[in-house]
């Protein structure tokens, strides 16, 4: 029995007090045929364009001085991400990418370790990264404070961005459901296009969300390395 309309998103159904709902992120790699992996076919291929194409955007935003295989980091997180959030269209599926839970375990320690990766190696460079250029002298501890916080809440923004995107899509889509027995065959009509049109809207959402942490995470770690570009 849904209590409150944010209880679809709650994970609750459990064996040995042991959640199920979280199966639904790794429920993905089960249906994926063992032929996938050996016989080369049309999905195979278009999956493959998508990856190289990923690579060589995130090897420019890396620079060409960047670790050898980095990029494959950035690409394993956008198609987790891309999964998880497909995953979660469908009927009685938990979607774990609207808990901030799950969000905040892969932005949070991709944060910390350009974080700790940058004050180690360059810290020259974290230091001067504070201050703008062209930044007038009287403003420079303005700035260091706003330049602080904004580095410390990047986690957050990340996780929270796509949490948000997630279940107000959802959300809606929820709303619009629990409508259906209420209203006539007219407007029901109408509903169901409109749901349409919404799950539509939610496999674009689901596809640029994941692109959007991905990207920005290859952005922050791009800044630490700047220097060496």
């Amino acid at each position: 029995m849904m209590t409150n309309l944010f209880s679809v998103f709650d994970p609750s159904s459990s064996i040995f007090n042991l959640s199920l709902n979280w199966l639904s992120t790794f429920m993905g790699l089960l249906i994926i045929p063992s032929t996938y992996w050996l016989m080369p076919s049309r999905w195979f291929i278009l999956w493959n364009f998508i990856l190289m194409t990923l690579h060589k955007e995130f090897k420019i935003l890396l620079g060409s001085k960047s670790h050898s295989g980095s990029t494959f980091i950035f690409i394993s997180l956008f198609s987790m991400i891309l999964l998880n959030n497909f995953m979660g269209l469908f009927p009685y599926i938990f979607t774990s990418t609207s808990h901030l839970i799950f969000t905040l375990t892969m932005a949070l320690p991709l944060w910390l370790c350009f974080m700790i990766y940058g004050w180690i190696n360059h810290t020259n460079h974290m230091f001067t990264h504070l201050v703008p250029q062209g930044t007038p002298t009287i403003l420079m501890p303005f700035m260091v404070c706003i330049e602080t916080i904004s580095n410390i809440i990047r986690p957050g923004t990340l996780a929270v961005r796509l949490t948000a995107n997630m279940i107000a899509g959802h959300l809606l889509l929820t709303l619009l459901g629990n409508t259906g027995p209420l209203i006539n065959n007219m407007i029901l009509m109408m509903l169901l296009i409109s749901q349409i049109m919404l799950l539509i809207l939610e496999s674009a959402v689901a596809i640029i969300q994941s692109y959007v942490f991905a990207v920005l995470s290859t952005l922050y770690s791009s800044e630490i390395n700047y220097d060496n570009k």
